[in-house]
């Protein structure tokens, strides 16, 4: 047993030594510049930093778009495994690489073909137009609505993914049995399926919100100026401003904000137990 262990570590230790070298220690040396004020350590820059109405803005709406496309893609996640997991084997593969696919593909052409949706010109406008609800094509671009959409899009094959691997473990009589005992929809979901999934839950949970926050091509191309992230607002920090110190808190509350999310949905997860 003891020689085993001494194997397995010293297989171990080259990753871990790579990650520790070329991933912990920058990171920390970058983390660590946000604590630092005039040769030693200080919250003051946080404090600094959030009582802006700005940065308090951009934090705010960071957090928002975040909950709102893991909430959105939970609830069409659920929807869609429940479909996949019940299909004949044939028909379940062709269906589940057709959400596969998406990622196969540039998440920066994915992007910018919401632009041709979503532009004045776009499919969108046209119909609005077509249909006679607007005289004048509606400005969709560069709002909250369409970094909403283009991060569901981005995110959503990771929640889908996540909760057909949960739901393919599902006793296959459990659903019926429950139906049978006379219980709604509702109570089957939520006595039965959301428990027995809750893994895959916050998985996806996880990817799909952390993935939310720390995206930047998606809010950079349909947000722009206008709509501001933690993330767009770092990337000007570093190439415009030069403002390492800012940046260097920015990134310190993505991360705290994506490792607090983690250990929420794991709370909440065991919580059900």
């Amino acid at each position: 047993m003891f020689q085993n262990r001494k194997e397995g570590f010293a297989l171990a230790l080259p990753a871990a030594l790579f990650i520790g070298i070329l991933f912990l220690l920058p990171v920390g040396i970058l983390l660590s510049e946000a604590f630092q004020l005039d040769g030693g350590w200080s919250l003051q820059g946080y404090i600094d930093f959030i009582s802006k109405p700005l940065n308090q803005t951009v934090f705010l709406r960071t957090l928002k778009l975040g909950f709102l496309v893991a909430a959105v893609s939970a609830v069409i996640g659920y929807a869609s495994a429940f479909c996949i997991v019940n299909l004949d084997p044939k028909s379940r593969g062709r269906i589940f690489g057709m959400v596969v696919l998406p990622l196969m593909i540039s998440p920066v052409a994915r992007t910018y073909a919401w632009i041709v949706i979503l532009g004045r010109t776009g499919i969108v406008n046209d119909a609005i137009i077509g249909l006679g609800l607007s005289d004048t094509p509606i400005r969709i671009l560069f709002t909250e609505t369409a970094v909403f959409l283009g991060l569901l899009q981005l995110f959503l094959p990771l929640m889908i993914i996540s909760l057909v691997s949960s739901m393919e473990n599902l006793p296959r009589d459990a659903i019926s049995a429950a139906r049978v005992l006379g219980a709604n929809w509702l109570q089957v979901f939520t006595k039965i399926i959301l428990p027995l999934t809750k893994e895959g839950l916050v998985m996806g949970g996880t990817l799909v919100f952390t993935g939310s926050l720390t995206a930047y091509i998606t809010p950079a191309i349909l947000g722009g100026a206008k709509v501001l992230m933690l993330e767009t607002l770092l990337y000007q920090k570093v190439s415009v401003s030069n403002d390492y110190v800012s940046a260097s808190i920015i990134a310190t509350i993505l991360i705290a904000m994506c490792f607090g999310t983690n250990l929420l949905l794991k709370r909440i997860a065991t919580a059900r137990e």
